[in-house]
């Protein structure tokens, strides 16, 4: 099994309001960065770097990044300014960026070259991911979202073919044109890094992903869609001719362990109460509908049954948007629904000792056999003590019992077993990228 660590690196400032619960409703791309303070951001940062090297030390696989523009939420606007700094101050763990933002890049290729720099500065650790994104990207960056999903795919394919094609070569398709394909620039392995795919909603991606064999991310979804989700990668394989392993499946999911119950508790209750993610239930984001799925950018109704996890940011969202159109409440969100205890029950968020925590985690993988997971820890109000001890502890008992359970229940990751051939991948031999 492949263990993962991520946090969202959230803009904390308790001056201006994006700290903890007495924070204030913060809207899709409502904030002026007026009140953005650059001396803060370098120390939060520098703090973030530095709790990943950390993960490193307690014997994590992995740290990965994100990427969004223009929210307070996540500082990772420049994902791959992070990963390449991480590239040359880690040693062993693998550099997972999931994912770049393709159809807002203009220019591919030069994403092709960044990428490849990185991979080979980390001597051959870079897992690279692609995302579409919400409409909060395309209004960020001027990109049209009708033609989302075609420049997606054309993007990929351009980068493809720029890592794995002899150049100089011309390219003309539908959305970008290059008289001159010859980057002087090669990825590390060969033929290219692994590709995982993150998501959350979009059945065309899971069924794309499917259809390339690579690995599919659940973004912290409730545990029954998202076994309904994975049940339909599944098919999507059969219909394409291989069967779906453990190492096609990967799950995201909000862990905190702590060292006693109260601080468990104190800290998860910042987690899901910080600067506002609209991704964190319970906490003060604000999704605009009319922002987060712009028209023509994603299907209505070709969706993945993990789309009822977001219905109630999208009736936050709707109540917002009545109240600044005509100055009256909207329809009420449940509070209970998002509240801390109510996730915490459901296990939206699993939080606790050791002791309380493992039990839990055997029941996520027991239930959706994952090949590779991420621990998601770190975020909201939380601080860097907070991550620290969590981090600490799930060096000390938390990963190692995670990787008796996955031994098991039989769970291999992307890195033990190939996804194109679902052959083994014996210790110390090459990873194959092709097809992955």
């Amino acid at each position: 099994m492949f263990i993962g660590y991520f946090t969202e690196r959230p803009y904390q400032d308790q001056e201006s309001g994006y700290f903890g619960s007495t924070g204030r409703d913060i809207a899709d791309l409502g904030i002026s960065n007026r009140e953005y303070n650059p001396r803060l951001g370098s120390d939060l940062y520098n703090r973030y770097l530095d709790e990943k090297v950390y993960a490193e030390e307690m014997g994590f696989d992995g740290v990965m990044l994100n990427e969004h523009h223009s929210p307070p939420f996540c500082m990772g606007g420049v994902v791959n300014v992070e990963a390449a700094i991480l590239s040359r101050i880690t040693q062993r763990v693998k550099i997972v960026i999931l994912g770049n933002v393709l159809p807002i890049w203009e220019d591919p290729l030069w994403l092709a070259e960044e990428l490849a720099e990185i991979d080979m500065i980390s001597r051959g650790r870079l897992v690279t991911g692609w995302v579409r994104r919400t409409g909060r990207e395309s209004v960020a960056h001027n990109a049209q979202a009708p033609f989302n999903w075609e420049r997606f795919q054309e993007a990929h394919d351009l980068v493809l073919a720029a890592w794995t094609k002899p150049g100089p070569f011309r390219w003309e398709g539908e959305h970008y044109n290059y008289r001159y394909v010859n980057p002087w620039a090669k990825t590390y392995q060969q033929p290219h890094p692994q590709i995982w795919i993150p998501g959350v909603m979009s059945r065309n991606t899971v069924k794309w992903a499917a259809e390339h064999r690579y690995p599919y991310v659940m973004l912290a979804t409730e545990l029954e869609p998202t076994k309904n989700s994975y049940d339909y990668y599944t098919d999507v394989a059969k219909e394409n001719g291989y069967e779906a392993g453990t190492q096609h499946r990967s799950y995201l999911f909000k862990v905190h362990v702590d060292e006693t119950e109260e601080l468990a508790d104190q800290a998860a209750r910042k987690y899901v109460e910080g600067p506002s993610n609209p991704f964190l239930e319970g906490n003060q984001g604000i999704v605009r509908p009319y922002l987060q799925n712009l028209p023509g950018m994603t299907s209505r109704t070709n969706l993945l049954p993990t789309v009822t996890s977001f219905t109630q940011s999208a009736a936050r969202g709707r109540q917002v948007a009545h109240q600044e159109a005509t100055g009256k409440d909207g329809s009420q969100v449940p509070e209970d629904y998002s509240s801390y205890e109510s996730q915490k029950e459901r296990m939206s968020i699993i939080t606790g000792t050791p002791k309380t925590v493992i039990p839990k985690i055997r029941h996520v993988l027991e239930y959706l056999r994952p090949g590779s997971i991420f621990f998601w820890d770190g975020d909201g109000a939380m601080d860097h003590d907070d991550a620290m001890r969590s981090l600490r502890l799930m060096g000390e008992e938390i990963i190692p019992a995670t990787r008796e359970m996955a031994k098991e229940f039989d769970l291999k990751g992307p890195f033990e077993m190939d996804t194109k051939t679902n052959e083994p991948i014996e210790e110390g031999e090459a990873i194959p990228a092709g097809g992955q």
